[in-house]
């Protein structure tokens, strides 16, 4: 089982972002393998706390979508394309399944061989020419080696089964000839003279002095097997080359990562069973067949700062949800089995992950402290908001002196880096901070941008409208709204697409109305709204 993924919402703030790397360490003190994430780029603000307490941004994390490493498939499973046929097709009966994957010595995918294309190899064809190693003739012929000069062995095979005159006169062998005999020196004799290939010597026949010493010289490879000729005629074409038959046959695998779904559409257009798995590299992971997966190894994650599927990673229905800390409004997602839930009516998710600590009786370390003291000052506007808790207020006091922080000093420097829109699109300063919310059969969004000067988007308010007016355009939303939060005046200026008028011109007379005292979104604005509009 992997690492169980903590992540906050899609449009990542200083409060998700750092209660997913404290709840992540939490759990890891506790012995439960977690790791934080992130599901877009981090802002300013949030970019500025991790570098200030020297901590490394977590990874993105684009969806938890079952994968093909989540199945159960054969891992490790592969042949060498230089395994004989024979050692192949025990490997099959071995493990119980019909193909296998064929590897270079590098473990790159060559093909795919299946116990059907040996089966048919064996009927359809004349197996009388080998194409193999030394070894590979020993193991399938359970045989004893004699005399070996050569690792590769190709030729035609022939069994000395007429009588000896015939042979002698008529057949002639040479270097590309692997002949079967039994104990008929004088055929063995003529065979080394003519500089065959390989001898293979059937019942575990002895061979003369005198042949053996002139097949040293002549360079003669010999084997000994205990089988008759006739079985050996049967299992010899068995040690070829495996990679021999792989040749044009179909080669389709999959990626360790691809998804489950794409899986079982392709292997339903193909009627196939087995495919191989491999890495970006091209390197075999294994074999998955579609008819022996039975568990399927679900993504387990903890939601932290939502709990809203619209407002979560892609693939989170295919996912194990195991907790949600959050201390927003309870939405609509569902979960298929009982789970930790813990919402409070806090300013910041990390106050409650404070509490987590305190009830596992784990000590929170200075940068973890920071961190969750960030995520308090971020979602709180130092303790302004209206969603701020006396709660909020007392653990802030004790993580700053664990952090070793001012909480004045260090806020204003935040704030600083935070609301910082210089260089940013109106794209970018409207989508960041969006969140859309359920209206009839559509949505509404929106966003909220927290600034120390707020002139800069009042003075080119029509540029923001006007990207308002696109976006409800573009995505078909009945109300795109902006909200300009300003610290220093302690409130926001509203801003709205234009024909969404009659839906909240009673709350909002005209474009850029300030509203005193607005500062949070979730307790103040969206209520106004949704009470207004149903």
């Amino acid at each position: 089982m992997g690492n169980i993924l903590i992540f906050g919402h899609k449009k990542p703030d200083t409060d998700s972002v750092t209660s997913s790397i404290a709840l992540a360490y939490l759990k890891n003190s506790l012995g439960i393998k977690s790791k934080a994430m992130i599901l877009d780029k981090i802002n300013d603000e949030t970019s500025f706390v991790l570098n200030y307490f020297n901590v490394a941004c977590p990874e993105y994390l684009e969806d938890v979508k079952l994968q093909i490493k989540d199945l159960d498939y054969y891992k490790n499973c592969y042949v060498n394309e230089n395994s004989s046929i024979h050692k192949v097709f025990e490997y099959l009966n071995k493990k119980n399944i019909t193909g296998v994957p064929v590897v270079d010595n590098n473990q790159k995918l060559k093909g795919l061989l299946t116990s059907k294309i040996i089966i048919s190899e064996l009927i359809n064809n004349n197996i009388d020419k080998l194409n193999t190693s030394y070894d590979n003739i020993l193991e399938t012929l359970n045989g004893s080696q004699i005399l070996k000069f050569d690792n590769e062995i190709k030729g035609n095979i022939l069994a000395a089964s007429y009588k000896s005159t015939t042979i002698l006169n008529d057949l002639r062998f040479d270097n590309n000839t692997v002949l079967i005999v039994g104990d008929r020196e004088s055929i063995i004799t003529s065979a080394i003279n003519m500089g065959v290939k390989l001898l293979v010597i059937v019942g575990n026949k002895k061979i003369s002095d005198k042949n053996l010493l002139l097949a040293k010289e002549n360079s003669v490879n010999i084997i000994s097997t205990p089988y008759d000729t006739f079985h050996t005629c049967k299992l010899i074409g068995l040690s070829n080359y495996c990679k021999n038959l792989i040749k044009n046959l179909r080669n389709v695998s999959f990626n360790e990562n691809d998804y489950y779904d794409d899986f079982k559409k392709i292997c339903s257009k193909l009627g196939f069973n087995n495919f191989p798995v491999v890495d970006n590299n091209l390197k075999c992971l294994g074999l998955v067949r579609i008819t022996d997966i039975k568990n399927l190894n679900k993504k387990q994650v903890i939601l932290v700062d939502h709990n809203e599927e619209s407002q979560s990673v892609e693939g989170l229905e295919e996912a194990n949800i195991l907790e949600i800390i959050d201390h927003h409004k309870i939405g609509a997602l569902t979960t298929n089995m009982p789970i930790n839930f813990r919402n409070m009516t806090v300013g910041s998710t990390n106050t409650i992950i404070y509490s987590l600590f305190s009830e596992n009786h784990i000590k929170i370390p200075p940068h973890i402290a920071g961190l969750m003291l960030s995520g308090i000052i971020s979602d709180t506007l130092k303790f302004t908001s209206p969603t701020t808790t006396d709660y909020d207020r007392f653990i802030s006091f004790d993580l700053a002196n664990t952090a070793g922080v001012d909480i004045d000093s260090y806020s204003n420097e935040m704030f600083k880096a935070g609301t910082n829109l210089k260089d940013k699109t109106i794209k970018e300063i409207i989508e960041y901070d969006v969140k859309t919310y359920d209206y009839l059969d559509s949505k509404i969004s929106i966003s909220q941008v927290i600034t120390l000067n707020s002139e800069q988007i009042i003075n080119n308010k029509d540029k923001y409208i006007e990207y308002l007016n696109e976006m409800s355009k573009n995505k078909d939303y009945p109300l795109c709204i902006l909200c300009v939060t300003d610290i220093i005046k302690s409130g926001s200026y509203i801003f709205f697409n234009e024909n969404s008028k009659n839906l909240i011109s009673d709350l909002f007379t005209y474009e850029g109305c300030f509203i005193n005292g607005c500062l949070s979104r979730k307790k103040q604005l969206v209520p106004m709204i949704m009470n207004e509009i149903r």
